[in-house]
C-alpha cells in the first residue's frame, strides 16, 4: 500500500523550565555495603572478619547490597580464583611461609629479616644446571616386613629393624643421567617415601632417606651440587615432617581435671608429652644413630632435629652442638658447607639461639683455606672448572650462614669483616657479607668497604664482581650524604682500572642506579661518557646489549631530572649502540613507558622533543607485516601519550607543524593517525573558543588548514571504520568554525565508505557483524544534516539523497530491520526539516530553516522523501510477513505506525488507512510484542489528541477508536 505523506508543523513550544536535586558532595561510593562495628572484649567469640586492638576488636557484619561484589572488587574471575585449588607444591609454599609467621614456646622460627629458604631454593635450581652425565644409587625393598607382634621381646624388634637398615642387597646404580631424568628420579623416590609412609612402611621410608642423604657425598659433577642438595633436602624435610606428626598422633595428653585424653596443644613441653610418644621418639633416634655411614646418620639426624622437642629441653641445643662438631669430620669442604647449611636452616626452626650458627661459620672460616688446596683445584681441573665457577658453588650456603647470623643486626657486621680480612684469598667472604647483610648496614660503612675492597688481592672472585655487589648494596641504600661523592670517587679510581669491558659492564651497572639516584645530572652524564666510551672499543657493546638494557633502564627510572637526561650529551649516542632490533625496541619501550609515567608535565622544549621523536621513531620502524597485535597495540599507546603531552600553549601554528612532522614520522601505525587527527580537531576547536566563533582572515585560513590536514590524513588509516568516524567528526568540527566547503567534503567522504564498509570485522579476535555500527553511524550522521545547509552548487537535500542511494546499494540482512531503523531516522531528519524553526543551530551557520523558510517546493521535496522511505519499509514489512520474522514485522508495524502518528498529517485519507492498518498488523501478532506495549501507545495518543489542530485531533479520535476495537 502506497502513501500520500504530508508533515505536520508543530507549534514551538515555551521552554522548559528543568528542575534539579540540590548537589552535595559525597564521602562514601552510594554502592558501597552498609557495615554494622560491633566492639567485643578479647575473649568474646568474633563474628566477621575484625581487627586487634589494644583492648578490644571490632567485627564487620556486612549488609550487601546487589551491586556490592562491585565495589568491594570481588569481580567473578576474583572469586574463581579464590575457589580453584591449591596445587601441591604452592600449598607446600603457603604452609611454609604460614608457619613463618607463627611463635611457638620452645619453637622459635626465622627472624623476619631472613629471605625465606622457598625464595632461594628456585632461584638455586635455576642458576645451578649441568650437561654433564649424573648417576644414582637407588634400592627398593620387597621384603623384611616389621614384627607387630605383641609376643615378640624387644631385642627381637631391634635386631630386626637392625637388619632391615642393613639389608641393600638389591641396590644398583643409575649411570649417565641427563639433568631432567636426574631431577625425575629424584621425584620418583619422594613419592616412593611418602607412599612407603603411608602403607605403614617406615623402615623402607627411612631407607630411602637414607639413600637420599648419601647422594650429598656425590661430588662428581660440582656445578649441580647446589641443585641437587635442594632436591635431596626437600626430601629429607618431609620425611622429618611425617615423622614428628607421626609423634604428635601418637602422643596423648591428659589436663588437669579430665579423664579423657585430648591432642596435644601448638606449645606443648616435654613435660606434656606422654612415656609412650617419647619411647617412639627415642626409638626413631636410636634409628639413625646406628646408620654407619656419616653423611646420612648426619642428614637423617637433622632432619628429625624438630622431634627433640618431644623429650627434654636441653636435647636440642646439645644436639645442636654435637652436629656441629660431628660436621667436621667431612672432608670435602663443599659437602662440609652445604651440610652446616642444612643444620642451620633446621636449627633456626627450633631455637632462638644463635650460638651453633656462630661456631659453623667459625668452623667455616677455620678451614676456608682447603677451599684454595692442591687436591680442589685437582679435582676442578678434571671437571672443567675454574676456580672462580667452583667459588660461586658455595654462595648460596655462606649467604644462608652469613645471614642466620646476622639476624636483622649489624653487631657482628665488624668482627665477621675483621676476621675476613685476615683471610688469604677473601673475595668470597667479602661477597658474602655484602650479599646478606641488610643494605643499610653496608652503606654505613660504605667507605670502609670500598678501601677494603680496592686493596684486596683475591683469588677466583675478582675486584669487578666485589665492587658489582657494593654497587648493588649502595644502589639499594644509599650512603650518608657526606659520603657519597667519597664513595663513587673511591670505586671508580679501582673501576676505571679493569681494562676488559667483560669485567668493567657487568661492574658499573648496579652503579648507574647509585649515580643517577644521588647526583645531579652532570655526574650521571659522565657516568654515561665513561660507558660509552668502552662500549665503542672494538665493538664490544654487541656482546653487552642486556647489561646496557639494564644501564639505561636504571638511569631513566631514578633520574631527576628526565628530560634533561634525553638532552645530554650521551644518553641518544648509547641509545644508538643497541643495533640489535628487538634489544632496541624494548629499551625505546622502557624510555617512552617511563615518559609516560614520570613526565606529568605538558612537553614544550623543541631539543626533548625531538629526542622523544627520534626515539618514537624507533618504535614506529620496527613496525612490520609480522608484529603482533598486542605489540603493535603498546607502541601505539605509548606514540600517542607522548603526541597527547606536546603542547606549546597558545603557539598554535608551532603545534600544528608538530602534527605534521609526526604524520610523517610514523606512517605504520593506525592509532597514531587517529590520535593525531583527533589532535588537530581539537586545534581548531580551541581556535574557535579563543576567538569565540568569529574568526579573522588569520584563524580562518589556520582552521581551514586543520581542516586540510585531516581530510589528507584519514585516508591513510585502513580501518573504514575509523575513517567515517573520523570523517564525520572532522565534518562536524569544521562546520562549527563555518567551514562550509570543507565540511561538506568531510561528509561526502564519510557517505562514500558506506559501500566499502565490510559485512563483519574481528574485534579482540572475535568476528561481529558491523549492521548495528552502520545503523549507529548513519543515526548520528542524520543528526548532523539537520543543521547542514544545502549548496547552492547542488540540489535540495543532496547530502540525505546521498545517503538514501548508498543505503539502497549497501546489502543489508533482510532478515533484520537495520535497513527500516535507519529509515525511520530519515523520517525524523525529514519531519525535522519541515519546521518553520530547528531544534538546533550552529552560531553563524545559517541552516535549511533560513533558507528556505519553509517554502512550499521545499516542503513538498520532503514530503516526497518521506512517501519513498515508508514506501520502502513498506516493503521490508511484507518481506518480514513472508519470511516468518512475525515479531520483527509486528515491532516494525508498530515503529512506523508511531511516526505516522506523532509526525504525519493523519487527517489525509491515506494516511489514516495506513495508520489503521499498521496498528491492525501489529495486532494480529499481539502475542510476540510485550503485552503492557499496545496499552502504552494507546495512552500516548490520547495524550497526543489535546496538542494537536481541529482536523488532526479529530482523525486521532476516530484512530483511537479503531485502536481500541483491534486490541
Amino acid at each position: 500500500m502506497s502513501c500520500d505523506w504530508h508533515c505536520i508543523v508543530k507549534d514551538r513550544e515555551p521552554p522548559i523550565c528543568k528542575k534539579y536535586f540540590s548537589v552535595s558532595e559525597v564521602v562514601d561510593h552510594p554502592l558501597k555495603p552498609m557495615t554494622v562495628t560491633v566492639l567485643e572484649s578479647r575473649n568474646v567469640r568474633r563474628l566477621g572478619s575484625f581487627s586487634k586492638s589494644s583492648s578490644t576488636t571490632s567485627s564487620t557484619i556486612s549488609l550487601l547490597e546487589p551491586f556490592s561484589t562491585v565495589v568491594d572488587g570481588s569481580d567473578p574471575f576474583s572469586l574463581m580464583a579464590k575457589q580453584d585449588t591449591i596445587d601441591p607444591l604452592s600449598q607446600m609454599v603457603a604452609e611454609e611461609e604460614e608457619s613463618t609467621m607463627k611463635l611457638r614456646k620452645g619453637e622459635i622460627i626465622q627472624e623476619n629479616s631472613l629471605d625465606s629458604w622457598a625464595s632461594r631454593r628456585t632461584a638455586i635450581l635455576a642458576k645451578y644446571t649441568t650437561s654433564e652425565k649424573l648417576s644414582i644409587v637407588t634400592s627398593f625393598l620387597t621384603g623384611g616386613e616389621i614384627i607387630k607382634t605383641q609376643q615378640a621381646s624387644m631385642s627381637e624388634k631391634v635386631k630386626h629393624r637392625l637388619e632391615q637398615l642393613d639389608d641393600f642387597e638389591s641396590t644398583h646404580q643409575m649411570l649417565d643421567l641427563t639433568q631432567q631424568e636426574y631431577v625425575s628420579r629424584i621425584e620418583q623416590l619422594n613419592h616412593e617415601l611418602v607412599q612407603a609412609w603411608n602403607t605403614d612402611q617406615r623402615v623402607k621410608s627411612l631407607k630411602i632417606a637414607i639413600q637420599c642423604s648419601k647422594l650429598l657425598a656425590d661430588t662428581n659433577v660440582m656445578q649441580f651440587y647446589p641443585s641437587q642438595f635442594v632436591l635431596i633436602t626437600d626430601i629429607l624435610d618431609i620425611f622429618g615432617k611425617l615423622v614428628y606428626d607421626r609423634l604428635i598422633s601418637k602422643a596423648e595428653y591428659f589436663e588437669p581435671g579430665k579423664k579423657v585424653p585430648s591432642a596435644l596443644p601448638v606449645n606443648f613441653t616435654p613435660d606434656m608429652v606422654s612415656d609412650s610418644a617419647k619411647e617412639t621418639c627415642l626409638n626413631w633416634f636410636y634409628k639413625v644413630a646406628s646408620i654407619r655411614e656419616l653423611l646420612p646418620r648426619l642428614y637423617v639426624e637433622i632432619a628429625i632435629l624438630k622431634s627433640y622437642r618431644f623429650l627434654d629441653k636441653n636435647d636440642i641445643k646439645e644436639a645442636l652442638e654435637r652436629l656441629t662438631k660431628t660436621i667436621r669430620g667431612i672432608g670435602d669442604p663443599i659437602v662440609a658447607a652445604y651440610a652446616r647449611c642444612y643444620l642451620c636452616r633446621v636449627g633456626m626452626t627450633v631455637t632462638d639461639d644463635r650460638e651453633f650458627v656462630r661456631n659453623s661459620l667459625n668452623d667455616f672460616l677455620f678451614v676456608y683455606q682447603t677451599i684454595f688446596g692442591g687436591g680442589i683445584r685437582s679435582e676442578i681441573t678434571r671437571q672443567r672448572m675454574d676456580l672462580n665457577g667452583y667459588l660461586t658453588l658455595y654462595i648460596p650456603c655462606l649467604d644462608w650462614l652469613m645471614q642466620a647470623i646476622s639476624s636483622g643486626s649489624d653487631i657482628l657486621l665488624d668482627e665477621i669483616l675483621t676476621r675476613c680480612q685476615e683471610k688469604k684469598n677473601n673475595g668470597l667472604l667479602l661477597n658474602s657479607i655484602m650479599s646478606s647483610f641488610k643494605p643499610n648496614f653496608i652503606a654505613n660503612r660504605a667507605e670502609k668497604f670500598v678501601s677494603i675492597l680496592s686493596n684486596c688481592a683475591t683469588e677466583g672472585i675478582t675486584k669487578a664482581q666485589l665492587f658489582r655487589s657494593l654497587g648493588l648494596c649502595l644502589s639499594q641504600c644509599a650512603p650518608p650524604v657526606d659520603q657519597r661523592t667519597s664513595v663513587l670517587t673511591g670505586s671508580w679510581k679501582t673501576i676505571s682500572t679493569f681494562t676488559h669491558v667483560a669485567d668493567y659492564i657487568p661492574c658499573v651497572e648496579p652503579w648507574a642506579q647509585y649515580t643517577a639516584m644521588n647526583f645531579e645530572l652532570a655526574e650521571v652524564n659522565n657516568f654515561l661518557g665513561d660507558v660509552l666510551s668502552r662500549l665503542n672499543q672494538n665493538r664490544a657493546f654487541e656482546n653487552h646489549y642486556s647489561e646496557m638494557f639494564s644501564i639505561v633502564d636504571k638511569v631513566v627510572t631514578h633520574t631527576k631530572s628526565f628530560e634533561g637526561l634525553l638532552i645530554s650529551d650521551h644518553f641518544l649516542p648509547i641509545i644508538d649502540l643497541f643495533q640489535k632490533e628487538s634489544v632496541k625496541l624494548d629499551v625505546c619501550m622502557k624510555i617512552m613507558t617511563t615518559c609516560k609515567n614520570k613526565s606529568e608535565n605538558c612537553l614544550n622544549d623543541p631539543v626533548v622533543i625531538n629526542a622523544l621523536m627520534y626515539i618514537c621513531k624507533a618504535l614506529n620502524d620496527t613496525v612490520n607485516a609480522q608484529t603482533v597485535e598486542d605489540e603493535r597495540r603498546q607502541i601505539s599507546n605509548l606514540i600517542c601519550n607522548f603526541i597527547k603531552k606536546v603542547d606549546f600553549g597558545r603557539d598554535f601554528e608551532q603545534q600544528l607543524t608538530f602534527y605534521v612532522e609526526a604524520r610523517a614520522a610514523f606512517p605504520n601505525l593506525d592509532s597514531v593517525f587517529v590520535t593525531l587527527v583527533h589532535c588537530v580537531n581539537k586545534l581548531a576547536v580551541d581556535t574557535r573558543c579563543i576567538v569565540n566563533g568569529h574568526h579573522t582572515r588569520k584563524t580562518d585560513a589556520f582552521v581551514k588548514a586543520c581542516a586540510a590536514y585531516s581530510y589528507i590524513t584519514i585516508p591513510s588509516i585502513v580501518s573504514v571504520t575509523s575513517r567515517m568516524d573520523l570523517y564525520l567528526l572532522s565534518g562536524q568540527v569544521a562546520l562549527t568554525n563555518v567551514c562550509l566547503g570543507q565540511a561538506d567534503a568531510c561528509f561526502s567522504a564519510a557517505i562514500n565508505l558506506v559501500s566499502e564498509l565490510p559485512k563483519t570485522i574481528e574485534i579482540d579476535g572475535k568476528t561481529k557483524n558491523t549492521e548495528p555500527y552502520l545503523v549507529s553511524f548513519l543515526c548520528n550522521f542524520l543528526s548532523t544534516l539537520v543543521v547542514v545547509p544545502d549548496s547552492p552548487e547542488q540540489g535540495v537535500l543532496y547530502l540525505l539523497r546521498t545517503v538514501l542511494d548508498v543505503i539502497k546499494r549497501y546489502p543489508f540482512d533482510p532478515n533484520n530491520t537495520s535497513l527500516s531503523l535507519v529509515y525511520l531516522a530519515v523520517i525524523d531528519l525529514l519531519t525535522t526539516a519541515a519546521q518553520e524553526s530547528y531544534p538546533y543551530h550552529i552560531p553563524n551557520v545559517v541552516s535549511n530553516d533560513q533558507l528556505y523558510g519553509s517554502d512550499s517546493k521545499f516542503i513538498a521535496e520532503i514530503d516526497a522523501l518521506c512517501s519513498q522511505c515508508v514506501d520502502l519499509m513498506l516493503v521490508q514489512l511484507k518481506q518480514l510477513g513472508d519470511s516468518g520474522n512475525l515479531r520483527l514485522q509486528s515491532n516494525l508495524a508498530l515503529d512506523l505506525f508511531g511516526k505516522i502518528v506523532y509526525k504525519a498529517d493523519v487527517s489525509k485519507e491515506k494516511m489514516f488507512a495506513l495508520a489503521g492498518n499498521l496498528w491492525s498488523l501489529a495486532m494480529k501478532n499481539k502475542s510476540t510484542l510485550d503485552p503492557k506495549l499496545p496499552g502504552k501507545i494507546l495512552m500516548r495518543v490520547e495524550r497526543l489528541k489535546g496538542k494537536t489542530m481541529d482536523h488532526q485531533r479529530h482523525a486521532l479520535e476516530n484512530l483511537t477508536t479503531k485502536m481500541k476495537l483491534k486490541m
